[in-house]
């Protein structure tokens, strides 16, 4: 596996050309196949005891759905209010779940009026998803590890579709 770039911005994972980087921009938005792409932050070196608090924080069903919601909400996050609406919690135990994505690091409050918006940290994000991979098959990359992309699910009760 490759270390973070002079800038801290990119690492690839063991067995592929995948990285770790900042989105794309001008004619090459798209990324390309076989790429992960985690935007929007650099990678930050983790300490064992803060992978622990990070990984414990999301072992739990309801924090890592906040913490998926905030992810795939961009840098932009969302308001309390619509993350309590968007997966149905009463605003205590929304409450109580920021408070330990936040303690983790995962999640940054931001104070807008009387509004509190809450968006993913993408640097310690991609500072787990290295620590975790940092010393992936011993140095020896085995394609076994690689990253395989997701399909798109199918709603139950629908029928694949032929192709033509």
């Amino acid at each position: 596996m490759n270390r973070p770039s002079a800038n801290g911005a990119s690492i690839a994972l063991c067995g592929t050309d995948s990285l770790v980087e900042p989105p794309l921009s001008g004619s090459d938005a798209r990324p390309a196949r076989g790429r992960l792409h985690f935007k929007h932050a650099k990678i930050t070196e983790m300490k064992t005891s803060q992978a622990v608090r990070a990984l414990a924080a999301l072992a739990q069903d309801t924090r890592l759905a906040i913490y998926r919601l905030l992810v795939q909400q961009g840098p932009g996050g969302l308001a309390a209010g619509a993350i309590a609406e968007r997966l149905e919690l009463p605003a205590p135990t929304l409450s109580f779940h920021l408070k330990e994505l936040a303690n983790a690091g995962l999640v940054e409050p931001k104070q807008d009026g009387r509004f509190v918006y809450y968006s993913a940290n993408y640097a310690r994000m991609n500072g787990l998803l290295a620590y975790l991979t940092e010393n992936c098959c011993q140095g020896a990359c085995n394609p076994q590890c690689a990253p395989r992309p997701a399909f798109a699910r199918r709603r139950p009760g629908t029928r694949a579709r032929a192709r033509t």
